[in-house]
């Protein structure tokens, strides 16, 4: 099976996240989303926690591609243009 396509994609922040990183998106080149989780970490220090030791999304985070439902596949493609959606899973965040 041949590797996904690194593509550049938008990471939008809400919440928590959004104020962690200090800012509102990000573009990250990526072929997957455990790529996508550690561009996001790279380029956002303040985000560290974003990631389980394993490279899974840490359980406090939630993360959509595009606005379908919530994703915890690390392994799942993305395509050039995806929007990913990262947002604090705890009620207030």
């Amino acid at each position: 099976m041949p590797s996904p396509k690194v593509s550049e994609i938008t990471v939008e922040f809400y919440g928590m996240p959004r104020a962690r990183a200090g800012r509102k998106e990000i573009h990250v080149s990526a072929a997957t989303i455990g790529e996508a989780l550690a561009a996001i970490v790279e380029a956002c220090p303040a985000l560290k926690d974003l990631r389980q030791p394993d490279g899974r999304l840490a359980p406090h985070y939630l993360l959509s591609v595009d606005g379908e439902p919530f994703v915890v596949d690390t392994t799942q493609a993305l395509k050039a243009g995806d929007r990913l959606l990262l947002l604090w899973a705890d009620v207030g965040g």
